[in-house]
């Protein structure tokens, strides 16, 4: 089912009666999520990515725009007859029912062409069951799960009525590390299997990286990229869309463009072709950093992480906007690291330019 966002505004009054001043949530928001597609919509807490979910489940009415499930204007629809599943960020199971009682609820009150016999909820509510692999623990109660097994109640719970859309609320936020990737694994796994186009909400950029088709990222209530992960990654569209993407964070240095070469302090580190004369935010990421004895660039080095096949290389630099410097290069080159500093040249393809004020992406034809 393609959904489609348009001109989508949530405004909420102010909670401040002496200003007066409304709260827009959601600014003009127009998107269209394609039929079958897992979408992250990504963004720190507060940028509205919940209440576009909860927009799109029908739990919120819009203060402005519409909303389309395919050809269908569900503006004013309820949430009961939008064919949706919702997952919510605390599972909202029942605690005094068993996981079984749990999937059939939503079956149970089914009404009119749509209702069900007892046979066919059962049949239903273990197919989802196996679906999702709880199929062994149908006779417990939540209590009795673990927060992933009450994950995937909730999930099965959502998938019972085979809804045209299926929308999750921070699913994975209540759990431990190794749970939560486990999980988001079978996130998306279930929605490959039923092609229900699925909406994920979330502020860990690493989750909707790792499963999404495609993120949306949000700041504020207004969009601010979308695109496939990777190459919002690679190819960010402003300043915060870059820092907001990325373990470890990118680095980010006040920088001069002068005669279509960029400065970072005083060394010339790479061309600018075609970039006017200004002061600029640098955005370098930590794989951009190639260690080079008569690199342009020298850092003062504080420490060396060992992780594995890689090593963290933490240094601090004058014109740094971070307090700290992330350099990630192979663990093999560790050997060449030695003395109280340390010299890069830069990947050009891993280095962006952000206009001083507005802070947004400044392109040439080397640095994209």
């Amino acid at each position: 089912m393609q959904i489609e966002l348009r001109n989508l505004t949530k405004v909420f009054p102010s909670r401040d009666k002496k200003s007066g001043e409304e709260v827009v949530a959601v600014n003009d928001f127009t998107f269209t999520i394609p039929d079958g597609q897992l979408i992250g919509l990504l963004g720190p807490s507060g940028c509205g990515k919940s209440t576009t979910l909860y927009m799109i489940s029908g739990l919120q009415k819009p203060s402005g725009g519409q909303i389309f499930f395919g050809d269908e204007d569900v503006t004013e629809v309820s949430p009961e007859d939008r064919g949706i599943g919702l997952v919510f960020q605390n599972y909202a199971l029942y605690p005094h029912m068993t996981v079984m009682q749990n999937i059939l609820f939503p079956l149970q009150n089914l009404r009119g062409k749509d209702k069900m016999t007892k046979e066919a909820m059962i049949e239903r509510a273990h197919q989802v069951a196996r679906l999702v692999q709880i199929d062994e623990l149908m006779n417990r109660k939540p209590s009795e799960l673990s927060g992933g097994q009450q994950q995937r109640v909730a999930i099965a719970r959502a998938l019972a009525k085979m809804p045209r859309v299926l929308l999750l609320d921070e699913p994975l936020s209540n759990l431990d590390a190794r749970l939560r990737l486990q999980t988001r694994e079978e996130i998306r796994r279930i929605q490959k299997e039923t092609g229900i186009t699925t909406v994920f909400v979330t502020h860990d950029q690493e989750e909707a990286m790792s499963i999404s088709d495609m993120i949306v990222v949000m700041k504020l209530g207004v969009l601010q990229q979308i695109g496939k992960p990777q190459e919002v990654y690679d190819d960010p569209a402003n300043l915060f869309v870059a820092k907001f993407l990325g373990t470890p964070p990118i680095n980010v240095f006040s920088g001069i463009v002068h005669n279509e070469m960029l400065y970072i302090g005083e060394a010339a580190v790479l061309p600018a072709p075609s970039v006017a004369d200004q002061q600029v935010h640098v955005g370098i990421r930590p794989e951009a950093f190639v260690l080079d004895k008569d690199g342009p660039m020298t850092c003062q080095l504080n420490n060396v992480e060992v992780m594995g096949r890689d090593v963290s290389i933490v240094c601090t630099n004058e014109a740094s906007e971070n307090p700290i410097i992330r350099a990630i290069i192979d663990a093999d080159a560790r050997s060449a690291i030695s003395g109280d500093s340390v010299r890069f040249s830069l990947k050009p393809h891993k280095v962006f330019l952000f206009g001083y004020e507005d802070e947004m992406r400044i392109r040439t034809s080397e640095v994209k």
